[in-house]
């Protein structure tokens, strides 16, 4: 039966997580901010919807969270000293790394602090390839892949719960970058051309 086996709750948390993408994915296709835009206003869209999106994703993925700490659980590893520090400090490089890149974007318009006082974030952006973003194109994804990955334990749900944001990371790039393309056309592909997608000096386009 499943649920006497050690993949019962990571399989759960998986297809929670799966669940959880498809309702956020749909949430920032451009069809959807355009129906938000007919129904509520541009202006109200432009203003508030990356605000709503943000406090939205992160309500809806509490329940994943939950599931991942409460679920049955077993170890699949436990990297002792001194390894532990050296991944604890590459994981430590990671979470910075997805920082400066926040920091780098601004992180009021990240949050959706600014666009209620500036509005029309999408129409009025310009294309940022500087800074960080020359290294990767998304690199809030590789310092968030790489903070993930080299924590020194390891369990089956934390596993689970890795493999499935990965997954989303990569997925949500290729689906993020045909908007950027849409907006930005010919300089975006430009940057496409000279820039790696999410891992730095690979030319995976």
């Amino acid at each position: 039966m499943l649920e006497n086996t050690p993949w019962s709750s990571p399989i759960f948390i998986f297809l929670a997580f799966g669940l959880y993408s498809v309702v956020h994915s749909l949430l920032a296709a451009l069809k959807t901010k355009d129906l938000a835009a007919a129904l509520f206003g541009e202006n109200a869209t432009d203003r508030y919807y990356r605000l709503f999106f943000n406090i939205f994703g992160v309500i809806s993925l509490l329940p994943v969270f939950a599931m991942v700490a409460l679920l049955p659980d077993q170890a699949l590893y436990n990297i002792g000293t001194p390894w532990n520090l050296l991944m604890l400090a590459i994981q430590g490089l990671g979470g910075l790394f997805a920082v400066a890149a926040v920091l780098h974007t601004g992180p009021f318009a990240f949050l959706g602090l600014s666009q209620p006082i500036v509005g029309k974030e999408n129409r009025e952006a310009k294309l940022n390839t500087g800074g960080i973003y020359a290294w990767v194109r998304h690199p809030i994804y590789t310092g968030g892949m790489v903070f993930l990955w080299f924590s020194p334990v390891m369990t089956f749900n934390i596993f689970a719960f890795n493999l499935g944001i990965t997954l989303y990371f990569i997925i949500g790039a290729w689906f993020e970058e045909r908007k950027l393309l849409h907006f930005f056309g010919q300089e975006y592909e430009d940057y496409m051309q000279k820039t790696p997608m999410i891992i730095p000096w690979v030319g995976w386009k």
